[in-house]
């Protein structure tokens, strides 16, 4: 009860499942807490680099963030804990918090663009598996995951039309001129080449869309693939509601 009451902040009593109850107390706060193998603070950082690895266990993970605090732990050690294992690409549950969380894998870091984006995106390159290497260039497909409040540069795609298919959380699409439209889970958008645009995350949610290009023939020789122009300002993006 003294382990379980400290990790939770709370006592808690089953009592519509004692069974459940005497468990709980008795193997996972009693016994596994008794051994010496892992101080009480250790094990929490544990059981997080755990779950973290996880898809589906937003609750656990957000319970056990708090708990290694009460255990011991300060909230910078977790913070740095996770943002060390989402740096290394270890990392699935960081938009655990985001209810429309899908299956994806996240990816690395996508530095290669970063200097393109406002905020932190990562990239998976998705390969079929029935193709050879060859065939696989016909077909290119990321899924890039922006974070809260993270977006692209305006942009023009030469040479190819542009689709985006939203399979998890929820983010904004704009055409130059046009009103922006909201992104959400099963939403594809098909982009025109040449046409100035921006896509992103909103303020307060994880945003992963897959990407893939369509050549487009009979385009002008020798233009860049992609034109990168200026970013989406914090005046403009924070008006989007």
């Amino acid at each position: 009860m003294k382990n379980q009451t400290k990790l939770s902040g709370c006592p808690f009593n089953y009592d519509f499942c004692p069974q459940n109850d005497h468990y709980l107390k008795a193997h996972l706060f009693g016994d596994i807490f008794a051994g010496n193998q892992l101080s009480a603070a250790d094990r929490e950082l544990v059981t997080i680099a755990a779950l973290a690895s996880l898809k589906g266990v937003a609750p656990q993970l957000a319970a056990h963030r708090t708990g290694a605090v009460n255990m011991g732990n300060t909230k910078e050690q977790v913070d740095e804990l996770m943002a060390f294992l989402s740096a290394k690409g270890l990392s699935q549950c960081d938009n655990a918090a985001d209810a429309n969380a899908g299956a994806w894998p996240k990816g690395v870091p996508n530095t290669a663009y970063a200097q393109y984006f406002i905020g932190n995106s990562h990239l998976a390159r998705i390969t079929p598996k029935n193709m050879g290497e060859e065939e696989k260039t016909v077909l290119p497909l990321s899924n890039v995951t922006f974070e809260p409040g993270c977006r692209n540069n305006w942009h023009i795609h030469h040479g190819a039309r542009q689709i985006l298919i939203c399979v998890a959380g929820r983010g904004w699409y704009q055409e130059w001129g046009k009103e922006p439209i909201a992104f959400n889970p099963g939403d594809v958008i098909d982009i025109p080449e040449g046409v100035k645009h921006w896509h992103g995350a909103r303020k307060d949610s994880w945003f992963q869309h897959i990407a893939t290009h369509v050549a487009v023939p009979n385009t002008k020789p020798g233009a860049e693939p992609n034109e990168w122009l200026e970013p989406v300002s914090d005046e403009v993006y924070n008006q989007l509601k």
